[in-house]
């Protein structure tokens, strides 16, 4: 019931305080405008991560966690938005951003949240040691880019967020972990709310500030969950959070492919390959949904499932995200390996 409670408060504030981040963002001219690699055609708000931020925190004054994970999130929440905000309203160099990425992810690894150790199978414990340090810290960058870069359709980022944030919710319940139980309560409420303005056609966008703000909080929240786990454990959350991992990966596949630079900006990302293939903005945010909510799904497979279970299931992801990945042509639209044997397979069938 308290976390229906939170949800619901969270959601609430969100709802009453986007409109009034819209108006304000039209005011000083905080907005995002349209050019040739954007989908938009008209001056949105960029100010979202406000709406997001100040419902989140609202939300936990209302829930009054004592963890002491509490106070890094928080301020690593209020860094990360200040370091997007900025690159929103005067497009921060990359480098620079990165930087301000890593001395976030800092803040979690100051205050002893880190990926420590993994058990194999037979007993076997592998110990991290100093690599734990920067483990964390490129899991937590990872995630915040990961997150930032989805962000290209109307409710595309923050709906992906919402699932993950279920999913791990749910995870957090099977563990009985209430701490992060009401950190995803809180944040879901907020993404609700935001997302009866952000949904096509969006009235206000996430910007950077609320894209990294949810990324950074989605990362601490996977490590807490699943720090100290066995091997296969460890792979939670990256299927959790498969469909922004994949278009990042894949991102930087296809510009070292075309000896461009990593950070340089395209129109090749999952959705805008999904457009391409004559989906509509709407159709293609919710085939996005339903590939994230399948790979959630996948993960509590995984977490409840037996070792044979778990080989069989991430065999089956794997040929999933290869798919997903010729279908769409993230790498190249002439990168179809399976496909393709699909293809001759079934014309030999058809020749007998």
């Amino acid at each position: 019931m308290f976390t229906l409670q939170l949800i619901l408060l969270s959601m609430i504030v969100s709802l009453i305080l986007t409109p009034l981040v819209i108006v304000l963002s039209k005011k000083i001219g905080a907005v995002d405008m349209p050019n040739v690699r954007k989908v938009h055609t008209k001056p949105i708000s960029v100010l979202g991560g406000s709406v997001i931020l100040l419902s989140f925190l609202i939300g936990l004054w209302w829930g009054k966690p004592v963890e002491h994970e509490t106070i890094p999130i928080i301020l690593g929440a209020i860094v990360i938005y200040l370091i997007g905000l900025v690159d929103d309203l005067y497009d921060m160099k990359p480098l620079i951003k990165l930087a301000g990425q890593i001395a976030v992810s800092i803040i979690v690894v100051m205050n002893g949240v880190t990926l420590d150790f993994i058990t194999l199978p037979f007993g076997i414990v592998i110990e991290f040691g100093i690599f734990s340090i920067p483990m964390t810290i490129i899991w937590v960058v990872a995630v915040m880019n990961a997150i930032n870069l989805i962000d290209g359709l109307d409710g595309l980022a923050s709906g992906i967020s919402c699932i993950a944030l279920v999913t791990i919710g749910f995870i957090a319940i099977l563990q009985q972990n209430i701490f992060i139980m009401m950190i995803c309560s809180v944040l879901i409420g907020s993404l609700l709310g935001f997302l009866v303005f952000n949904s096509h056609p969006a009235k206000i966008f996430l910007g950077d500030s609320g894209a990294l703000l949810l990324g950074y909080i989605i990362g601490v929240l996977s490590l807490l969950g699943f720090k100290n786990i066995t091997l296969i454990s460890l792979f939670f959350p990256m299927v959790i959070l498969a469909v922004p991992f994949i278009d990042m990966l894949f991102a930087i596949i296809r510009r070292l492919h075309n000896r461009q630079s990593i950070v340089q900006a395209d129109k090749s990302h999952l959705h805008h390959r999904l457009l391409d293939l004559g989906y509509t903005h709407r159709q293609t945010v919710i085939l996005i949904y339903m590939i994230a909510i399948l790979f959630s799904i996948s993960s509590v497979i995984l977490y409840l499932s037996p070792p044979y279970g778990v080989l069989m299931m991430f065999l089956m992801i794997l040929i999933t995200i290869e798919l997903i990945v010729e279908f769409t042509g993230l790498i190249n639209e002439n990168y179809r390996p399976i496909l393709n044997l699909l293809t001759r397979t079934r014309y030999k069938k058809e020749k007998r």
